[in-house]
């Protein structure tokens, strides 16, 4: 799927809010991703974007390509999503541990691709006289 620049860091900052929020509820009381973001410093959200846009970005690549309406985010079917989280994810593991793998996989791409600002026409785009 081709995705712009724009959508790929939302997308992988959504899910980097996610691991946050899931990372720091264990710690402190069960906070909102967004608050547990506002608590990093920049090296750790740093880190954070790092290991996740290391799982995510190579996903959101593989998926199909789809027509996308404007004014619509693009959506994939579970079946897509999850092929192409095992086609990126390679031969690693056993069973067990692969299954847990691919789930939290899919469960982060699900995450990232929720969070997509809708598509806007390129042909209805206004530039400010400003500019």
């Amino acid at each position: 799927m081709r995705f712009t620049e724009h959508e790929l860091t939302v997308a992988v900052t959504a899910a980097a809010k996610t691991v946050a929020g899931a990372r720091r509820s264990v710690v402190r009381r069960r906070g909102h991703g967004d608050e547990a973001w506002a608590g990093m410093s920049p090296q750790e959200r740093y880190q954070v974007l790092d290991g996740v846009g290391s799982q995510v970005l190579p996903v959101l690549l593989a998926l199909p390509d789809v027509e996308v309406v404007a004014g619509t985010r693009p959506t994939f079917t579970d079946a897509q999503v999850l092929a192409a989280v095992q086609e990126t994810l390679g031969e690693a593991g056993r069973r067990l541990r692969r299954k847990v793998v691919v789930a939290a996989r899919v469960a982060l791409v699900r995450a990232a691709l929720a969070q997509l600002p809708p598509r806007q026409d390129p042909d209805a785009l206004v530039v400010p006289d400003s500019l």
